[in-house]
């Protein structure tokens, strides 16, 4: 009985993790996924952690194996991959916090992480982040605000839905 758990936490967080990567590249094509803009839609998935635990691994894994194309190299695959990580967790952590039925703080963790980490990511590799060896709060407050505005959208208007979805359609009780 223990292995087929494990068989169903692997195959589920292997799913997870190649549709975050694909969903990424889809937005790639449109110049969506990578930099200062950013409106991927595979963080639609980041609230799945509310379902199943599965979630969390596969969600960093499709994060990393996203981001080993982005122009941000090295830097996001590390800073982008432990954002998602810590979303995931924190998206975990909230799963039972309801109002009406509705995990509504569920797409907040991955705003907040993304928000900071990729804001202050994307502030640091800028022309404008360390002008002259100094750090600009400037460039990471514009980072921020516009890959957080980016999270917000994607996360509550196209995630929070997809985990109604999931809720009312009894899919849930299968993951």
């Amino acid at each position: 009985m223990k292995t087929s758990k494990q068989v169903r936490f692997l195959a589920q967080g292997a799913v997870i993790a190649a549709l975050y990567s694909v969903l990424t590249y889809a937005a790639a094509a449109v110049n969506l996924a990578y930099g200062p803009v950013q409106f991927r839609f595979s963080e639609a998935l980041t609230v799945l952690p509310v379902v199943t635990p599965a979630a969390v691994p596969g969600l960093a894994l499709g994060c990393f194996l996203s981001n080993l194309a982005s122009p941000l190299g090295i830097v996001d695959w590390i800073f982008g991959t432990a954002a998602t990580f810590l979303a995931a967790l924190g998206t975990r952590a909230v799963r039972k916090v309801e109002w009406k039925g509705i995990p509504f703080l569920a797409p907040l963790p991955p705003v907040l992480a993304n928000t900071v980490i990729v804001g202050l990511e994307v502030a640091c590799l800028s022309d404008a982040g360390f002008a002259w060896g100094n750090f600009s709060w400037a460039a990471f407050g514009a980072g921020a605000l516009s890959v957080g505005l980016g999270e917000l959208v994607v996360c509550y208007v196209l995630g929070l839905p997809l985990l109604l979805l999931l809720k009312r359609s009894k899919l849930e009780a299968a993951l």
